[in-house]
């Protein structure tokens, strides 16, 4: 049979019992772009639990992405705008103090939205200045948006402070904000192409009933004519397609929400990643639960020796602790849920992210110990380059969570047998070279996973 050339292989030779393959060079250089949008919280509001999981999910992809050769662009997209800041503005003017907003920021913010969403629910007044505000920002009234600018800059600076503990990074802080006149545009469009109809309520809707009657139907325009959350996403899906020319783009939500009913040509390179399921109860708050790990694990790395010679043992324990956090909400599906249970989360034997930690942190300042088999451990650490490709199949960590879990027992079980200090030399050299990469693997595959690795705890 005769092979031909296409567009991988680029030419084809062949000697008695060799056949040579030419790879097409422009392949091997091209760079993937993936456009990477996740966290998105809302600002003048307090970060609470339920924003972790996205986050995580996000750094987790964008790292995997990176790690495999793509050119990855992080966009954190902020709920920057929207009705909630006209009641948050009304609210201020009733309930808010510029000194406190000084002293604690989010936490006052927080407070004046809670007093002023209870004020909304039997004062039809606070509703109507709720409206007023907010079609005040829409039209650019310079008080509105000074006091909005204001609420924005205190947040998107609490939310750095937060994502460095996080270990996370954002190479763009976007926003509703910025797409609310090409939002406008996309009304406009909509209507032009007769895709716009007006509501019984005076609101527009776009008809998303295959039979085009009306039973399923999204708003876009609300009947003052100002625009909802839907309306601005699509006009920063195509703005972002236009501006950043990717190959993929990839959103991690919290919900899947009505996917858009307006689309561009990127549509085809995106892809939708549920976050975690949100139950109704009690609001949880990021940093009370961050502390609280740092706290508990400290609490737990006080009964250790090595802890006496760190020179930070709180970022130690600060590192620890969001690893357990980690490795926890990504062992299984991302869909799923589970229960938190702190004690079972920060054991240091078991499947844990502190396992993970103290495996490393051993291999660091130890050589005298590797795997019960040798042949074993080659075979685990040869198998890291297919876990990674499988992970970027699915987009679900919870491989290569696995494969890291795996390989610590492995190297725990069996960690006396085989010793570098006393063994021939040869021998010794050999075993430093399979404990020179597992502690490279477990160290690459944990910082993908978006953990610190610690070298004592």
């Amino acid at each position: 049979f005769q092979l031909k050339p296409d567009s991988v292989v680029e030419a084809i030779s062949a000697l008695p019992g060799v056949i040579t393959f030419t790879v097409n060079r422009k392949l091997l250089v091209q760079i993937f772009e993936v456009f990477l949008c996740c966290s998105s919280p809302n600002i003048a509001k307090k970060f609470h639990a339920g924003h972790l999981r996205s986050t995580f999910i996000g750094n987790f992809i964008a790292n995997l992405k990176h790690s495999l050769g793509n050119r990855v662009i992080r966009m954190n997209y902020l709920g920057d705008w929207g009705m909630q800041f006209g009641l948050l503005g009304a609210g201020f003017g009733k309930f808010g103090c510029q000194q406190k907003l000084k002293q604690n920021p989010l936490q006052h913010l927080f407070e004046v939205y809670v007093e002023v969403n209870k004020e909304a629910e039997h004062n039809e007044e606070m509703k109507l200045a709720a409206k007023d505000f907010f079609k005040q920002l829409e039209q650019h009234e310079s008080e509105a948006v000074s006091l909005w600018q204001q609420f924005r800059e205190i947040t998107v600076h609490e939310y750095e402070h937060i994502y460095k503990r996080l270990g996370v990074h954002f190479d763009i802080y976007s926003g509703e904000s910025q797409h609310q006149d090409q939002a406008q545009k996309v009304v406009q469009q909509l209507q032009t192409q007769g895709l716009l109809k007006t509501s019984e309520k005076g609101t527009g809707v776009v008809d998303l009933s295959p039979d085009g009657d009306m039973s399923s139907f999204c708003t876009v325009l609300r009947s003052d004519g100002t625009t909802l959350y839907i309306t601005r996403d699509i006009a920063a899906a195509i703005d972002r397609k236009r501006k950043y020319h990717f190959d993929e783009m990839i959103y991690v939500v919290r919900t899947l929400k009505t996917l858009h009913v307006y689309t561009d040509k990127a549509n085809k390179s995106t892809k939708h990643i549920p976050g975690m399921k949100t139950r109704t109860g009690e609001v949880v708050f990021l940093e009370d639960v961050l502390d609280e790990a740092r706290t508990r694990m400290l609490n737990n790395m006080s009964q250790s020796k090595t802890t006496k010679e760190m020179d930070d043992p709180e970022d130690t324990a600060e590192k620890v602790g969001i690893s357990a956090l980690i490795v926890q909400d990504f062992k299984g599906p991302l869909q799923s849920d589970y229960k938190f249970d702190w004690d079972r989360i920060l054991q240091t034997q078991g499947d844990t992210g502190v396992f993970l930690q103290y495996t490393h942190a051993r291999l660091s300042r130890s050589g005298s110990f590797i795997s019960n088999s040798i042949f074993i451990f080659q075979i685990e650490a040869v198998r890291y380059d297919e876990v990674l490709y499988q992970s970027a199949q699915d987009l679900q960590p919870k491989h290569l969570v696995n494969f890291l879990l795996k390989l610590s027992h492995l190297i725990a079980s069996a960690h006396r047998e085989l010793p570098v200090k006393g063994s021939a030399p040869g021998v010794a050299q050999a075993r430093l070279r399979l404990f020179s990469r597992a502690h490279s693997v477990l160290a690459n595959g944990m910082r993908i996973l978006g953990i610190t690795p610690v070298d004592r705890m």
